[in-house]
């Protein structure tokens, strides 16, 4: 039985109501089925983990605890995009899957079945199957689930062996383990299955690289990354939602890469309730909808509850309690190019930090009604290394992108900044005629600025100044006023950012407890948003 088919009908019926990725991977899916070119889809290939899964496999926790796997006929349709598209060798097309689905909707379940199929059932000598977590705890729960199901099975037992710290297979020489990023066995791996768990909370992408890496020498590996959403912003997760956008969206192409996107296509629909289903594919048959009602009524009843709910039950990228902006607001995809920007005035704001930290340079542009927002960010080239490491964020790689620039030495040299004004002056005749600073530690720097002709406005930093700046933006944020060029480290920088409220409600930007979450560039884009309050009607009339 064809499941895409099946479950691809009832979507487009209304029957099953779906997000808009996943509507639209199978529409792709459907295509490639009907149009075979490269890739062919082969029914038994596509069927077969699913009837090993359904004949070999049982649950063993909760209400399911010894009965027989049964899977969702979402589950079945995934298995058979993954496995069933094949080349004239009986290659499989797909190296990568990205699956995103709320809590409680048997990931745990669907990837140690997944798992035991790569070591067992896919004809693959000396397999090596791995579960890939940020902390070994997370990574054994896969696994043990894995061990569970084969000692509930006369057959697994028959053939797979649990020895300390795996399950091997005598036959093929093959193993299933779990691993850690603190792992002393990452290097050196030869993966022929990696099941990479909750990489949203993943905070760099070195166990990433390295498990897609492992992968080189095998003929026809398998990479599932699946997790619900999370807080951490700029991370691997949200590396692999924005690559399964593009390629949705046709920007990218990458026929290994397959992405199933269960979510909320808007913020709002959390408190529809047949909308639910977006994000949770099993709600009725694996996750319970009281459970559900129950979690959305505690978010009504508390708003410091519900960046969790959003996340963890509906898959909205979210930013954390005490944030001072949802990721909604600051989420901006525009771009655009700094020459259609030629012979307009700007308004400049820096955040200079510690010389040995981050930097943040802006220049706000508006052109007819719309702002436009140009930031370099410096760091030391001796010290970016540490700092990637430390503040789990790609550097070199925003480097390569043009994000930011590594001042040579182990300090910031602030008159890289003052080159860049000049840059933009020189290069694209964008005028900053104020730049909004911090006077703390600056002096130097203020006067090299004077002397290329700038004008400097003193930013105080303190709620009486920043607060009606921040709420403004705010609100130009979330009404998509403000086009910063979808800058990376931007993004993070305002979703790092919490404010502290003063007794008349005012506010400023303040770290979190994580001095490692930079919001450096908030800072510097408030700082030119006050200036640009401050002159409003004399930079309308320029």
């Amino acid at each position: 039985m064809n499941y895409i088919l099946t479950y691809y009908n009832l979507i487009v019926s209304g029957k099953i109501e779906v997000s808009k990725k996943v509507k639209k991977q199978y529409e792709m899916i459907i295509n490639d089925l009907n149009n075979p070119n490269k890739y062919h889809f082969d029914i038994d290939k596509a069927t077969r983990p699913i009837t090993f899964i359904e004949k070999f496999c049982k649950h063993s926790k909760g209400q399911w605890a010894g009965k027989p796997v049964v899977l969702d006929l979402w589950q079945k349709a995934i298995i058979q995009t993954i496995f069933g598209f094949v080349d004239d060798k009986g290659f499989r097309r797909y190296r990568e899957c990205f699956i995103v689905v709320a809590r409680k909707n048997g990931k745990s379940t669907l990837l140690s079945a997944i798992g035991l199929y790569m070591l067992f059932a896919d004809h693959e000598g000396g397999a090596q199957i791995c579960c890939v977590a940020s902390k070994k705890d997370q990574a054994k729960i896969v696994f043990e689930e894995a061990k569970n199901m084969v000692s509930q099975s006369k057959l697994l037992q028959k053939h797979i062996r649990k020895r300390k710290s795996d399950l091997y297979v005598d036959l093929t020489f093959s193993t299933f383990e779990p691993l850690a990023s603190d792992s002393n066995t990452l290097d050196g791996l030869n993966m022929h299955c990696g099941i990479l768990d909750e990489v949203h909370a993943w905070k760099d992408r070195n166990i990433y690289d390295v498990s897609k890496q492992s992968m080189g020498a095998r003929q026809q590996p398998l990479l599932v990354s699946i997790s619900t959403a999370g807080f951490i912003r700029e991370n691997i997760y949200d590396s692999l939602y924005e690559l399964s956008e593009d390629i949705l969206n046709g920007i990218k192409k990458d026929e290994r890469f397959l992405s199933f996107i269960y979510e909320l296509d808007s913020r709002s629909e959390w408190t529809v309730q047949k909308k639910w289903i977006k994000a949770n594919p099993g709600l009725g048959t694996i996750k319970g909808i009281d459970y559900l009602k129950e979690q959305v009524k505690r978010a009504r009843n508390d708003k410091n509850y519900l960046p969790t709910l959003l996340t963890k039950d509906f898959n909205i990228r979210e930013t954390g309690v005490g944030s001072w902006l949802t990721f909604e607001t600051v989420e901006n995809k525009e771009v655009f190019k700094l020459e259609d920007l030629r012979n307009c005035y700007g308004i400049g704001g820096v955040d200079l930090s510690s010389v040995g930290d981050l930097t943040c340079a802006s220049c706000l542009i508006r052109k007819d009604t719309k702002l436009f927002l140009s930031q370099m960010y410096f760091i030391p080239e001796e010290r970016a290394e540490q700092h990637e490491r430390e503040d789990k964020v790609p550097y070199k790689i925003w480097k390569e992108q043009g994000y930011i620039r590594f001042c040579s030495g182990n300090m910031v040299n602030f008159s890289d900044v003052t080159a860049w004004f000049n840059e933009l002056r020189d290069k694209y005749n964008i005028y900053t005629v104020w730049v909004g600073y911090d006077q703390w530690g600056a002096n130097q720097w203020a006067d090299e600025m004077k002397q290329n002709g700038y004008v400097l406005e003193p930013v105080i930093q303190g709620a009486r100044t920043m607060s009606t700046p921040m709420k403004i933006l705010a609100s130009d944020l979330a009404d998509k006023k403000v086009n910063y060029n979808n800058n990376p480290i931007l993004k993070w920088c305002l979703t790092n950012t919490q404010v502290e409220v003063d007794k008349n409600d005012n506010i400023r930007p303040v770290k979190g407890k994580n001095s490692k979450q930079r919001i450096d560039g908030a800072v510097s884009l408030i700082d030119s948003y006050v200036v640009y309050q401050r002159h409003y009607e004399d930079y309308l009339n320029m």
